[in-house]
């Protein structure tokens, strides 16, 4: 066909074929390729198809790099086109040559490369999926399905087209230069061989990352766990111990693994996708992601688990969103089993959820399915998602990791370590939450809602609401080999029952949970209503002057890009005044207007429902308030002093706020902030050892003022356990009592002072400060199980007047003088209200 002709047909062929087709393309930024301009470019495909030719052709001129079909030409080389395909069909005919032949075209581009020492060749693989199904055995829409793992014909590939055309990824990959091939001195087959083998392996991986692996019929997965060696050795402990037959053993376990798997199913996904797309736009002005290409990067050659926090039931569909919106497979989810109920439950599970109970507590068989299935999952190659929170945080804060999934992935680790594996933290941020007032109503006491039907409908009503924008933003990644071969190098050599428990495994596990929060907080994406919460919640009356507030919004994203909490950290670029406007926009705000100048507040039921996106960002904060709250309430202290005072206190800060710094290298970190403190005119250097507040009528003293009030609440829980705990004796009460007793004492405080915030109160926050001061030698539990404690502890509570108003100190000290008897009294009306409440959601 005469050269004219042949480019008129590929003309009229590609108008032709985008009337169905839109492509998204990968990477977005095309400049990550790093391609030389200087080198000439091929493109190497996986299978001949006039339709993918087409695509990459009409994709490369868009984006301007080197056409597909332009010749390729340099002083040692002249091809008339840019590309190559690896394989030809997969459905050979006598007629027609080895499918798996070497392109000509490869064949005389490697020579090329070998004659011509000066020579060398960009090959750049890409990757085209027409929509993205994992293939499934004895599915009768097969045909009709998305690229799978079978490759097409003909007829197939033309009705994937016109079903799935409108979905289609083509993705660039990192070139591969061919002179570093050719000079590692092999023969011209072994050379062709070997290039042909990676790029296969690498089209291979593509596929698997975008698609998943092979999806066996549901029925094969469950007969494999209910056959695998753990299970059966609980079915056989089961008959033992419940004296039951076989039958009845085999058909409980069935029962287990039809409750917990996931039911995976394309349809339901695409369904999620066009639902996703319309409810993101009628909810949300936005979802911003960033360091996805910590995601890419990972997908290539780890399994992924993804660790997200856990905000909102939004937090599910966001992050499968996002990932599969960027062209990877999204993950199977763990799930409660809370929201396994009619309907949204088998949507859920098609979607890739799979269930857990909350506890596995007596019931051995559950647990060994469920490991079991997990282990299946993790080695057949899905990527997995959970929660190591457990549960939705109700305060805006990390809650304590629960070790529970981390343990048993850990596990099924250590029985098949083929493939690497890789956690990947996720911090998400709202600027409104859908559950925000549910929160603060647990937090007052009322009982948490179960999930139903009806709850999820009201919910939906709620849809015609705007909620701002939602930041997803990845950290930095944990290697689990990486770790396990620091925290015990004899890991591989070292056999792991089942239900084995060993020092190292239970260190490396509390290690890792700690280590997944703290990445986490590292990644968080600042946004204009937690600029707003940190400000306005720290004044008396939940509101400043218009001008004062842009100031203090300015001071503090000023500070967070001067000292860097991380590489990870995202700060929203608007400004002061831009974040006030946008607050209103978002109904946030109210104004207050005055001939003096206009006040923005919050009423108090939105500063209760704002206390939970400062906590969001309270860790960012908390270093630098501390040291203001110092400097402040002492007006003069020495360098040396401050950074001793915050040493004193850190160790418990780190602990509730999962902060990144060890204790040795916290006094860094801490000179930095002074540094800065002084750069900014907050703090008065004077003679290079003493620092000095500005004057109390100054701007500076105002804004420092607001600055140290992050932390009072924090330092006031203290102050209160360790005052209760000293006043009551050492030996005298157990670290649950005193955690029961605090969490009322702290109620009656709020009530009495004033203290809003309704995370005030909470008993996890003090269960972590009293397990703090057993971890850090301050206080030891005896035989009886009560706290006793020496002079440490005396020592802590002195040092609070360096921290706290001798006012708030005065009414600590005074709500905790209660008798036994009063304690006594308090605590059986607590244990019989807690006893009720339990029976009622029964």
């Amino acid at each position: 066909m005469p050269q004219w002709l042949s480019n008129l047909f590929l003309l009229f062929a590609r108008k032709l074929l985008y009337i169905f087709v839109r492509t998204t393309v990968l990477p977005e930024d095309l400049k990550a390729l790093q391609l030389d301009p200087d080198k000439p470019v091929c493109y190497v495909m996986q299978t001949r198809f006039l339709s993918n030719l087409l695509v990459l052709e009409t994709e490369t001129r868009k984006a301007g790099l080197p056409r597909a079909l332009r010749p390729m030409q340099s002083p040692h080389l002249r091809e008339n086109r840019s590309l190559f395909f690896l394989t030809r069909s997969d459905n050979p005919s006598p007629l027609q040559r080895n499918r798996f032949a070497y392109s000509p075209r490869f064949v005389r581009l490697i020579d090329a490369v070998r004659q011509n020492p000066e020579l060398d060749v960009q090959l750049v693989p890409v990757t085209i999926l027409w929509g993205r199904s994992p293939d499934k055995e004895n599915s009768v829409f097969k045909i009709l399905f998305a690229d799978s793992w079978a490759t097409p014909g003909v007829l197939k590939q033309f009705i994937t087209i016109l079903l799935h055309g409108r979905q289609t990824f083509l993705k660039f990959s990192a070139p591969i230069s061919a002179r570093s091939v050719v000079e590692e001195d092999q023969t011209p087959e072994i050379t062709l061989r070997k290039l042909s083998r990676v790029m296969r392996v690498h089209f291979h991986r593509q596929r698997e990352v975008a698609i998943g692996p092979d999806l066996s019929h549901r029925r094969i997965l469950l007969q494999a766990i209910l056959t695998a060696a753990p299970v059966q050795q609980a079915i056989a402990r089961e008959m033992e111990e419940k004296k039951i037959s076989r039958d009845k053993a085999n058909e409980r376990a069935l029962k287990y693994t039809r409750e917990i798997a996931a039911d995976y199913s394309y349809p339901v996904i695409r369904l999620f996708d066009l639902f996703l797309t319309w409810l993101w736009t009628r909810l949300y002005d936005g979802v911003e992601v960033h360091h996805f290409d910590k995601v890419r990067a990972a997908a290539q050659d780890y399994e992924i688990v993804y660790v997200p926090c856990h905000r909102s039931h939004i937090d599910y569909l966001l992050l499968s969103y996002v990932i599969f919106h960027r062209g990877l497979m999204t993950p199977h989810i763990a799930a409660g089993d809370n929201l396994n109920m009619p309907v949204v439950g088998s949507l859920i599970r098609r979607a890739g959820g799979f269930f857990l109970r909350r506890s596995f507590k007596g019931n051995f068989l559950y647990s060994a399915v469920f490991n079991e299935y997990l282990h299946q999952i993790t080695t057949k190659g899905y990527s997995i998602e959970y929660f190591i929170e457990g549960g939705r945080s109700r305060t805006g804060r990390l809650l304590a990791p629960r070790a529970g999934m981390l343990s048993m992935t850990l596990r099924g680790y250590l029985r098949n370590h083929k493939r690497p594996l890789v956690f990947l933290p996720a911090y998400i941020g709202y600027e409104k939450l859908m559950e925000g007032k549910t929160y603060v109503g647990e937090l007052a006491g009322k009982p948490k809602q179960k999930e139903t039907i009806w709850g999820v409908i009201s919910a939906a009503r709620k849809i015609q609401k705007t909620f701002g924008k939602v930041q997803l933003s990845f950290g930095e990644p944990i290697h689990l080999e990486e770790m396990l071969d620091k925290e015990f190098p004899a890991w591989r050599e070292t056999p792991v029952a089942e239900d084995q428990k060993t020092p190292w495994m239970n260190s490396t596990i509390e290690k890792l949970a700690n280590r997944i929060n703290t990445n986490i907080n590292a990644a968080a994406a600042v946004n204009p209503v937690n600029l707003l919460s940190m400000v306005l919640l720290s004044t008396p009356k939940h509101a400043m002057d218009e001008d004062a507030l842009v100031v203090q919004i300015d001071l503090y994203r000023r500070l967070l890009l001067k000292v860097r909490y991380s590489n990870e950290l995202v700060v929203t670029d608007m400004s002061g005044r831009d974040i006030i406007a946008y607050g209103e926009q978002l109904k946030i705000l109210h104004r207050i207007k005055h001939p003096l100048g206009d006040l923005i507040g919050v009423n108090d039921e939105q500063a209760m429902l704002l206390t939970y996106f400062r906590n969001n960002v309270l860790h960012l904060f908390i270093l630098p308030s501390l040291i203001a709250c110092l400097m402040q309430h002492n007006g003069e202290l020495a360098r040396a002093e401050v950074v001793r005072l915050v040493r004193s206190i850190y160790r418990f800060l780190q602990s509730e706020l999962f902060l990144p710094w060890c204790l040795e290298s916290v006094d860094e970190v801490i000179g930095q902030w002074l540094e800065t403190f002084v750069d900014t005119g907050l703090l008065i250097a004077r003679d290079g050892e003493h620092l000095i507040c500005a004057s109390p009528t100054s701007e500076s003293y105002a804004e420092l003022n607001v600055l140290a009030q992050a932390v009072r609440q924090n330092i006031e829980r203290y102050y209160m356990t360790v005052a209760l705990l000293t006043q009551l004796g050492s030996g005298r009460i157990s670290p649950k009592r005193l955690e029961d007793l605090c969490h009322l004492l702290a109620q009656r405080l709020s009530v009495l002072h004033e203290f809003s915030a309704p995370e005030f109160s909470d008993k996890a926050l003090f269960r972590n400060f009293i397990q703090t001061l057993r971890d850090t030698g301050v206080a030891q539990v005896d035989g009886r199980d009560c706290l006793r404690f020496d002079d440490q502890l005396i020592t802590i509570a002195a040092e609070s007047r360096l921290i706290l108003s001798a006012e708030i100190r005065h009414a600590i000290q005074q709500i905790t003088r209660i008798t036994d008897a009063e304690i006594e009294a308090a605590l059986a009306e607590k244990d019989k209200k807690e006893k009720r409440r339990e029976k009622a959601s029964a």
